[in-house]
């Protein structure tokens, strides 16, 4: 396969800075780059969201936040009033991590309640995180199916701290979801070759703190040529 593939990588990222050590004026850059590169959404802590929507005010990126990051394991009254306050301060979607512990106990119901709860309540294009490092098969199809269910507008691979997108991840729930939701390929894109990989295997979004570096990588191959 060519490490360089006729489409534009830019509109497919979200810009991300959720490290713990991020200051404002990361956010403030990051910010920047979205803006400069056309990046789909910036996506920061909850922190940082009205500051990172005053900036990017009438600008295309649109401001995306976490919600029960990074282990997803807050109460679903924690998360949903986390996802009320950050729709409140103008985040237009969330990446909310699914009570993985729940899943894996069987408690079904519990899932796709908080889910569908956040969705319904926000009115915000909602990106269930599903950490698929630590789930079984079984477990990645039935939380897929749960969340397209409680009405999520993307299936997410990962938060990256326990492992990153893999294209046979991206390739699995392409072929669970049918095309019915998008599918967010987060955590360990690290080349423009990579990325390009994840979104020919079906990844309609790409999560990744490295953005500006894929798009200038990928520039470079195309200047090369196959």
């Amino acid at each position: 396969m060519s490490t360089v593939a006729n489409f534009d990588l830019a509109p497919l990222i979200d810009h991300s800075l959720l490290y713990p050590t991020a200051t404002p004026e990361q956010v403030a850059q990051w910010c920047e780059e979205a803006d400069r590169f056309h990046f789909a959404t910036v996506c920061i802590q909850p922190a940082y969201v009205r500051q990172a929507v005053e900036l990017l005010h009438n600008r295309k990126p649109k401001v995306c936040t976490v919600i029960g990051f990074p282990y997803g394991a807050t109460t679903p009254a924690t998360k949903l009033y986390e996802a009320q306050e950050a729709t409140e301060n103008g985040a237009a979607e969330l990446d909310v991590v699914i009570n993985i512990g729940w899943l894996k106990a069987g408690n079904v119901d519990a899932v796709h309640q908080e889910i569908a709860e956040i969705r319904e309540a926000t009115g915000q294009v909602v990106k269930a995180i599903l950490e698929m490092a630590l789930l079984t098969e079984a477990e990645k199809r039935l939380a897929a199916e749960i969340c397209m269910d409680a009405g999520v507008s993307f299936l997410k691979t990962s938060t990256g701290l326990f492992g990153g997108a893999t294209v046979a991840d991206v390739r699995l729930l392409k072929e669970i979801a049918k095309d019915r939701v998008g599918i967010k390929a987060s955590g360990g894109i690290r080349t423009a070759a990579q990325a390009v990989e994840l979104v020919l295997a079906g990844a309609t979004r790409l999560g990744t703190s490295r953005g500006v570096e894929l798009l200038r990588e990928r520039e470079q191959l195309a200047e090369i040529g196959p």
